[in-house]
């Protein structure tokens, strides 16, 4: 087959355009611009809520940690970070909501709040002060004590509010 001068253009061309044109979607470590911030400081959140599950700080902090590891290239230190996240449970709750002929709950909803401070010394303007993420999960509490359900949901509602915090700080959604 004998190619024409148009044909080879054309072919060069549409060759030429498929591999130059790209498209590129970046799902983790969202708006950080890593030749300006490179590491991060996650403070220890404090239960300071009027009901206290003792191990839930250590929990949300770990979570917390684990997220922003996995998620960004961030190098996590002690102290004076490039990113500072603080803050503290506000909120740890039960919530009846619905009652049976014998006045008892049937569903009920821990609710678990936090306060979170978030600073970028790097880049103005992304700060968060004092903003609060509530996240919770209902059981039927017929015929099961919170007590039987505590560290799971625990876990559940602070992975919830990981993602709450991690998308209101760094991935921008």
């Amino acid at each position: 087959m004998v190619w024409n001068k148009k044909q080879v253009i054309l072919t060069l061309f549409i060759t030429l355009l498929i591999t130059s044109c790209s498209f590129s979607y970046k799902f983790d470590g969202g708006t950080i611009n890593y030749d300006l911030t490179k590491t991060i400081t996650i403070h220890e959140f404090p239960n300071r809520a009027a009901m206290v599950n003792t191990m839930l700080s250590q929990i949300l902090d770990q979570e917390l940690n684990n997220r922003f590891i996995e998620q960004t290239r961030l190098t996590p230190v002690s102290a004076n970070g490039d990113i500072e996240i603080s803050g503290e449970i506000t909120q740890y709750t039960t919530q009846d909501l619905g009652v049976k002929e014998d006045t008892y709950a049937s569903m009920t909803k821990l609710i678990i709040s936090v306060r979170v401070d978030y600073e970028n010394t790097k880049e103005q303007g992304q700060d968060i002060s004092g903003q609060t993420f509530t996240a919770y999960r209902e059981f039927d509490s017929t015929n099961t004590l919170l007590s039987d359900v505590e560290d799971e949901l625990c876990r559940q509602i602070c992975e919830e509010l990981v993602d709450q915090i991690y998308n209101a700080t760094v991935a921008n959604w």
